[in-house]
C-alpha cells in the first residue's frame, strides 16, 4: 500500500549521524522488500537490532496434506476447531498450496513471553471474534470483530487480547499482498470509482519505545520451520521510523459494494491482490436493479481457480444450512452456483445482508487432517433436487 506514514523521532536525512541525548548513536535499520526494490520503512534502534544471544530448537511447522488432489466441493465448520491458549499453537491450516496457506486460529491468551516474527510470508488476519491490540516494533494498532489486519513479513509482533474468545481466519501469502492495481492511478493514489480508500485504513500508532537488555524470546518462521532465538535487546526499541512498509488495519464494514443493473461478477468485490490470488469482500449491498434481474449468482466454473468462502455473518441468500465460520471450498474446474431454490428465491428481493471473505487461488489447494476433521463429507452433493 504506497501510503507514507511516520511516528517518533527521526534525524533529518537518511543515512546520517542521529545521536542520543549521552551522545552515543541510534542504530539504522532498512526494513524492505524485493531486493531494495520494493516498499520500505527505516527505523531507528536504541540497540543493535542485530544482537542474538542463542539459537534454540526448531520445529517443522509445515503443513502436511491429507488430500493432496481434490475434486470435491467441501464444507468446513471453522467454529468447530477447539480454542487453546497459546497464539502459535492455536492456528490451524486446513487449506494450502505452494503460494498460500489458508487457516483457523482461537487462540484464549495474549502473547506476554515471547515475539513472533513470520520471515516466509505476509499474514492477513481476518477478526471474526474478540478485539484486541496489534503490538510490533513500529507501533500499534487496536483491532476488533470485522477487521482485516494486514502483517508484512519480518515484522516482529506480539497480539493481546481482551479475553479469551477469539476467532481468527488467516491467510499467509508467499507473495506480497497489495491493494488492486485496477483501484489506483499510476502514483498509487486510490482511485474514485474503488470500494475503499485510504481514510479507511488504520496505521500503526502510539509508538512504545522499550530501553530493555535482558532475554527476549523471538520465534521465527522462516521455510516452515518455527525456531526459537534468544536476543540481548528488547525488539521494540525503536525510537522512530518512516516509510511504507508497515502493518495496516482495514475494516469489512468499510467496504463500499459495487452494483450494477444485473448481476456483477466477483472481482467488484475483490479487497486485496497477489500475483498469485485474490482476497474479497462480501458485504450487505442493494440488489441488482433492472427489472427482470436475477440476483442470485449464476452457476459457474472456475476454471483457473479454487474458490474459498468464509462466511462471516448475516443471511447467505445462496447457499442454504451454511452458519458462522464455516468455509466452503469449490475446486478449479467443477462448476458450481446457488442451491436448488435460492435461484428462484432471490428474485424480486431488494438486497442482501450477508458478510462473507473469499479467497480464489490460482493452484490447486490441498487439505490437511485439520481440514478433514471439520468436513461435514457430503456438502458436494448439496446440488441435487
Amino acid at each position: 500500500m504506497p501510503l507514507y506514514h511516520k511516528l517518533g523521532s527521526l534525524p533529518h536525512k537518511r543515512h546520517t549521524v542521529f545521536k542520543k541525548k549521552d551522545g552515543s548513536l541510534h542504530y539504522e535499520q532498512l526494513f524492505g522488500t524485493i531486493g531494495f526494490d520494493g516498499m520500505s520503512s527505516l527505523m531507528y534502534h536504541l540497540y543493535r537490532p542485530t544482537m542474538v544471544k542463542e539459537v534454540g530448537d526448531s520445529k517443522d511447522i509445515s503443513p502436511k496434506a491429507a488430500v493432496k488432489y481434490n475434486i470435491k466441493s467441501r464444507l468446513l465448520k471453522g467454529f468447530q476447531v477447539s480454542p487453546e491458549d497459546d497464539y502459535l499453537e492455536s492456528r490451524k491450516v486446513v487449506l494450502f498450496n505452494s503460494d498460500v496457506h489458508v487457516g483457523l486460529a482461537a487462540p484464549k491468551k495474549s502473547m506476554t513471553d515471547y515475539f513472533y516474527k513470520n520471515a516466509d510470508a505476509d499474514e492477513l488476519l481476518f477478526v471474526h471474534r474478540g478485539k484486541g491490540t496489534l503490538k510490533t516494533m513500529l507501533g500499534e494498532i487496536p483491532f476488533g470483530y470485522g477487521d482485516y489486519i494486514l502483517i508484512p513479513r519480518g515484522m516482529i509482533y506480539q497480539i493481546e487480547f481482551e479475553d479469551e474468545d477469539n476467532r481468527l481466519f488467516i491467510t499467509e501469502s508467499y507473495h506480497p499482498i497489495y491493494t488492486p492495481k485496477r483501484y489506483r492511478n499510476w502514483f498509487g493514489q486510490l482511485l474514485e470509482h474503488s470500494p475503499f480508500c485510504e481514510r479507511d485504513f488504520r496505521l500503526p500508532e502510539n509508538l512504545q519505545t522499550h530501553d530493555e537488555l535482558g532475554d527476549f524470546v523471538i520465534k521465527v518462521k522462516k521455510q516452515g520451520q518455527l525456531h526459537q532465538m534468544t536476543y540481548a535487546s528488547h525488539p521494540f526499541d525503536v525510537v522512530g521510523w518512516d516509510g511504507y512498509n508497515y502493518p495496516y488495519a482495514f475494516s469489512i464494514f468499510d467496504f463500499e459494494p459495487i452494483t450494477g443493473r444485473v448481476h456483477q461478477p466477483p472481482p467488484v468485490h475483490q479487497t486485496f491482490e497477489t500475483s498469485a490470488f485474490v482476497v474479497c469482500s462480501f458485504c450487505p449491498r442493494l440488489y441488482d436493479y433492472h427489472p427482470q434481474a436475477i440476483p442470485a449468482p449464476y452457476n459457474h466454473s472456475n476454471i483457473d481457480s479454487d474458490e474459498v468462502l468464509y462466511y462471516v455473518e448475516g443471511d447467505f441468500m445462496s447457499r442454504k444450512n451454511i452458519d458462522q465460520g464455516y468455509i466452503s471450498l469449490h475446486p478449479a474446474g467443477i462448476p458450481h452456483g446457488p442451491h436448488p431454490g435460492t435461484y428462484e428465491a432471490s428474485i424480486g428481493k431488494s438486497g442482501t445482508e450477508e458478510y462473507a471473505v473469499m479467497v480464489d487461488t490460482f493452484k490447486p489447494l490441498q487439505l490437511t487432517e485439520a481440514a478433514l476433521a471439520i468436513d461435514d463429507g457430503t456438502y458436494y452433493q448439496s446440488w441435487l433436487e
